[in-house]
């Protein structure tokens, strides 16, 4: 398998009953077909160093992609969704309304107690910027930062981008700056 080289290679993990369920993010485990689909595909990614979200369904990934090296690193975490961590999109949207558009509309937003969507933008910034290179596995919400950081958009546009379970996202580091390579491209075994 060839190296990765001067690129970092993003793999969202795989599903979990949460994104089945269309829940915000929180702490789950990856499901059994989603970790079955992540090992057909071991040895299909590049060489090289490799990192992970230090959330549990993003190192389960890791480990069935063939990835038992990869270090967790906190700066890939997905954002901190406060109270509305595990609950349904849906739901939040009956009983929160205002709460919700305002954290869809504005990064600086917080309704939830968590972690704005600008500080998610801030960690994926900062360890871009530290120079690592290789595949990262994690979970959509650092995926998107990252391309709306190389394409210079707010943070809140990047939700514009599918990120399906088990897709790669590459970034290029060019003399000035970053490239988007791809975005949402299906591997395959």
């Amino acid at each position: 398998m060839p190296s990765v080289g001067n690129a970092v290679l993003f793999v969202r993990q795989a599903t979990s009953a949460g994104m089945r369920e269309a829940r915000f993010p929180a702490d789950a485990p990856a499901d059994a077909s989603g970790l079955a689909r992540a090992r057909a595909l071991a040895g299909t990614l590049p060489d090289g160093p490799a990192w992970t979200s230090p959330a549990r369904a993003a190192r389960e990934t890791a480990a069935a992609l063939g990835l038992a090296g990869a270090r967790p690193a906190a700066e890939l975490a997905e954002a901190d969704h406060g109270r509305w961590a595990g609950r349904r999109y849906a739901d939040v949207a009956v009983e929160e309304p205002d709460g919700l558009a305002r954290w869809l509309a504005d990064p600086w937003a917080v309704p939830h107690g968590g972690e704005t969507r600008a500080a998610l933008a801030g960690r994926v910034t900062g360890w871009l910027a530290a120079g690592p290179r290789g595949v990262v596995v994690c979970d959509a919400g650092v995926i998107r930062a990252a391309v709306a950081l190389v394409l210079g958009i707010d943070v809140t546009a990047g939700d514009r981008f599918d990120v399906a379970p088990l897709s790669t996202t590459e970034l290029s580091a060019a003399g000035n700056g970053w490239r988007v390579a791809h975005v949402n491209r299906k591997v395959s075994a």
